[in-house]
């Protein structure tokens, strides 16, 4: 199984997906005028009224959250480690070289779904992929072959990644017996999955950011305590990621192609752009301004916060620590980035990373299973049994990952991950036009002074498309008016 699986992906990464995802990135960044950087202050500056909302959504802080929560996770601690051993340290170049690209992919993939969303049975916002697929390139039948790999990829496999990550964190800092560690994510998540979508934002908004400064400061710590290693760090990671350096140890001397490949793929698994997940995050926002570029702000900024924040910064407490120059066992994943912080503070490194990826991990779990019932809806499976019998399977396999083998796990999440990336970049490559013009909007009226609001009927070749009663004008309007009256 494993031999074909490591096939499978060898097709779906070695022959396509490296490129099809550097190109789309490219290609976003050039039609957007380098987006992510021309606008990179606007970024922070949209999350001044990010917490407002309306009955219909949750806030663009919310959604931020959710986003973050299913993005950091096993693939800043675990998958940074993994990257680093598999790939050299190079990999960490290429890491940020897909999240700099990889946010004007995200840009474009959350506006389109914040123009694309609708409304569920309860009266709440959904929409993702699948909904633009079907909605803006009237091809459901793309939309339900996303939305199959999407609940296979987050619904399941994801969980267990999460899962295994954690049981293996904490029989490394506590002794813990990974079934019962498995037995009491069980609990616990199945009480916040059950609770629906506003509970597991409501969860996200409160653990995710606490979790990322408490771990940033502590990295931060790190950093200043080898502040005097950081240009050589700098230059092992350039040098290596061309294949310029020799072997040193360890994790150094792999070749270029294996440090793009490693880079690449644990650089998406993490940051998610181009996957087609946080889109589903995005699209349940009732978003301020209330125009569909401004979710594409917001989700840029969690591929931002994600890879060149957190992920830097582990990489640079395993590159400061010096476990890699002489290492006395072979160790990988969590118990590399432990084993890292344990080198530099003492034993109670191993029980922060302990303690940081549960918490990281237990978020992503629950929003991971958010992104595949939106995706369930889509199918139309939304009555209460596929809904029941989704969360029983979720659920299953968070007790499978903590019990299982770390390689095969992941093997599985790089093949589903790989799968649901082509189907949605190539339908945002499609689409990307309307993105284009919604961006156009969007900073025509900022130039002009104005609160951007989005107007449908200024676009009569999109409303045919879009729901009716999401992009109405005189309720924009109504909202507009509401928040300026609060502001002032």
């Amino acid at each position: 199984m494993v031999e074909f699986i490591n096939y499978l992906n060898s097709v779906v990464w070695g022959s396509l997906l490296i490129y099809l995802l550097l190109g789309a990135g490219i290609y976003f960044t050039f039609r957007t005028g380098f987006i992510q950087i021309r606008h990179f202050s606007h970024m922070f500056g949209i999350l001044k009224n990010s917490n407002q909302t309306n009955k219909a959504g949750i806030s663009s802080f919310q959604a931020l959250c959710t986003s973050l929560a299913a993005r950091v996770g096993t693939g800043n601690l675990t998958g940074v480690a993994i990257a680093i051993t598999a790939g050299g340290p190079g990999a960490i170049f290429w890491m940020w070289i897909v999240a700099l690209l990889g946010m004007a992919t995200s840009f474009v993939e959350s506006t389109l779904a914040q123009l694309y969303k609708t409304k569920d049975d309860q009266g709440n916002y959904r929409g993702g992929p699948a909904y633009y697929m079907q909605k803006g390139l009237n091809l459901r039948w793309m939309g339900v072959l996303f939305s199959i790999f999407l609940i296979i990829a987050f619904g399941l496999v994801f969980n267990a990644v999460q899962a295994n990550s954690i049981a293996q964190a904490t029989a490394v800092a506590f002794d813990f017996n990974p079934l019962y560690v498995g037995i009491a994510l069980v609990i616990m998540s199945g009480i916040v999955i059950f609770g629906g979508l506003k509970s597991i934002a409501k969860v996200a908004e409160l653990v995710v950011p606490v979790m990322a400064l408490a771990y940033l400061i502590l990295a931060f710590w790190v950093v200043g305590h080898h502040v005097e290693r950081l240009p050589e760090i700098f230059t092992l990671i350039i040098r290596n990621a061309f294949g310029l350096q020799e072997a040193a140890g360890g994790a150094i001397g792999y070749g270029i192609g294996q440090a793009m490949t490693q880079g690449i793929q644990r650089g998406l698994f993490s940051n998610e752009a181009g996957m087609g997940s946080a889109p589903n995050a995005a699209a349940s926002a009732a978003p301020y301004p209330p125009h569909p570029a401004s979710q594409g702000y917001v989700q840029m900024l969690g591929v931002f916060m994600d890879t060149i924040v957190i992920c830097s910064a582990t990489a640079i407490i395993i590159l400061s620590s010096g476990v890699l120059d002489n290492p006395t066992e072979k160790v990988n994943g969590i118990e590399l980035t432990q084993l890292a912080l344990s080198s530099v503070v003492g034993g109670w490194g191993a029980t922060f990373v302990a303690v940081a990826i549960f918490f990281f991990a237990f978020t992503s779990i629950i929003a991971n299973y958010a992104y595949a019932e939106s995706n369930m809806i889509f199918l139309e499976n939304n009555h209460t049994t596929s809904l029941f019998l989704l969360r029983l399977a979720a659920l299953g396999m968070v007790m499978f990952g903590a019990l299982a083998e770390m390689p095969l796990i992941w093997k599985m999440a790089d093949l589903s991950m790989g799968l649901m990336a082509i189907t949605n970049l190539i339908a945002i490559l499609l689409l990307s036009g309307i993105a284009f013009k919604l961006a156009k909007d969007y900073n025509l009226q900022r130039k002009a002074g104005k609160i951007p609001t989005f107007d449908i009927e200024q676009h009569p070749e999109l409303k045919i498309q879009v729901e009716e009663g999401i992009w109405e004008k005189e309720q924009l309007k109504q909202w507009v008016s509401k928040k300026a009256i609060q502001e002032s």
